[in-house]
């Protein structure tokens, strides 16, 4: 299954990625920063959500979109696609 991966850390809150996939990407209001939406935390500061292959057009330009490169696209083998 492909995976959005999202370095939130370094989330500048642009809402760029809201705008190529408002299903997948909400402002955190708290922080002000993005939030992947139906995502679990691996670590500290990474956050990974299961996409369908439906989804994945829309997030590839997510990713490509965000102006400091924060998130990353798997394909179902594992490989990175995007950005």
């Amino acid at each position: 299954m492909p995976k959005i991966i999202h370095y939130r850390k370094n989330c500048i809150g642009c809402n760029s990625c809201h705008e190529y996939s408002p299903d997948n990407w909400e402002m955190d209001e708290n922080d002000g920063k993005m939030r992947l939406k139906r995502s679990c935390q691996k670590k500290k500061y990474v956050w990974v959500a299961n996409i369908s292959e439906i989804e994945m057009e829309k997030n590839i330009e997510a990713s490509k979109g965000c102006p400091v490169k924060i998130i990353q696209i798997i394909d179902s083998s594992g490989k990175k696609i995007a950005p």
